[in-house]
């Protein structure tokens, strides 16, 4: 009677460690997405108060065509769908499931880089690179440091892919899986004010 009892004092002593350990790494993620907001917010200020200073070069509704970063933004928009459905497979404790959604948001993510990155190389190739004027300075950094986080959570799933193949499904694996979607998500609304701003005000 009393080893039992003691064997759920344990237990319940590891389940709130573990609780408090999640808590912890989702409040330190929290505040990790908060300063990550800063510096988006700083880069689309700075983008809004250059994107008229052309120096004589095109502006932006002459170098971006919307057909092409639509296809872009549906491409991500898709993919955030599918970062969600694996994180509610892994709650399901589908482990096959998670992995084939995980591998098919990467794959998407990746399709958004390689769009991303034609798009830069046409505009270089085109004579219109950063130092150009002020407006292309602020555009390749705003959209570029955007990219540059896809690109970290692209790797970011590849670790996680390794880690499912290897240990299935567990508590931190899941854990893991939960802050990748909450990432991916932020990309997202990021990527959705850029479409926004950068894209569409031009053509308005």
């Amino acid at each position: 009677m009393l080893y039992g009892q003691h064997n759920n004092m344990n237990t319940h002593a590891l389940e709130r460690e573990e609780t408090l350990k999640h808590e912890t790494t989702v409040f330190g993620f929290w505040f990790y997405l908060m300063s990550d907001c800063l510096v988006f917010a700083s880069l689309f200020a700075t983008y809004v108060v250059l994107r008229n200073n052309t120096f004589g070069g095109p502006n932006a509704a002459e170098l971006f065509s919307l057909p092409y970063v639509l296809t872009e933004t549906l491409t991500l928009l898709t993919s955030s769908f599918t970062a969600g459905l694996s994180v509610l497979a892994a709650r399901r404790n589908k482990a096959r499931e998670t992995f084939a959604w995980l591998s098919v948001t990467l794959l998407l993510g990746l399709v958004f880089l390689g769009l991303e990155m034609h798009d830069f190389a046409g505009l270089v190739a085109a004579g219109n690179m950063p130092s150009r004027s002020g407006f292309l300075s602020a555009y390749f950094t705003l959209v570029g440091t955007h990219g540059l986080h896809v690109a970290l959570g692209a790797l970011w799933i590849v670790v996680l892919l390794v880690q499912l193949a290897r240990r299935g499904l567990s508590t931190t694996t899941t854990r893991r899986l939960t802050l990748l979607s909450l990432f991916w998500h932020f990309l997202d609304i990021i990527w959705i004010l850029i479409f926004t701003i950068v894209y569409l005000f031009p053509f308005l």
